[in-house]
């Protein structure tokens, strides 16, 4: 197996994870947060997705963002800041930051996913080895980004079931 299809079957596995923890959720309980130093499903959702763009999009591939390109910053009502993803947001901030609607953060997230997967499937076998210049990690793999986006996305999804088994209990 590929590194690639390995990265790619793991993406599938979380993104089934967290469609199940997402399902069926109100947008109050998308904005709930347990305590004001916390942050909400909803705000994990964009954050997790918008990272995953900055990555691939903008770090590994040197393209546009879906957040940019595709116009996700107007239909989600947000700012077009390429660089924003909720890090270090002060809970104020996080406070502040208008949720938007579930099916607009998945369409985000559906898209941004896709051009992941597109990039994924096309890539050489040795692809991942190859070192990038980055502004946040220095010199790194392209593996090796892929490595901490998805340690990052396996915890927000489980940040994100946690929070729905918090409002709803077990397997509701």
């Amino acid at each position: 197996m590929k590194t690639s299809e390995f990265v790619l079957s793991i993406l599938d596995r979380i993104q089934n994870a967290q469609m199940t923890a997402v399902d069926g959720l109100s947008h109050q309980e998308l904005t709930w947060r347990p305590g004001p130093e916390s942050n909400s499903i909803g705000f994990i959702l964009w954050h997790q997705t918008r990272v995953e763009d900055i990555f691939v999009q903008g770090m590994i591939k040197r393209k546009p963002q879906v957040w940019n390109e595709e116009k996700w910053c107007e239909k989600l009502n947000l700012p077009e800041n390429p660089q924003d993803v909720g890090y270090g947001y002060s809970a104020e901030q996080v406070t502040a930051f208008p949720v938007p609607e579930l099916d607009t953060l998945l369409g985000y997230a559906k898209a941004t996913r896709a051009r992941t997967v597109e990039y994924l499937k096309g890539a050489a076998a040795d692809e991942l080895d190859k070192v990038i210049k980055t502004p946040i990690f220095g010199d790194i793999s392209i593996a090796q980004v892929f490595i901490i986006l998805l340690g990052d996305t396996i915890q927000h999804t489980g940040q994100v079931a946690y929070l729905r088994g918090l409002q709803r209990g077990l397997n509701k």
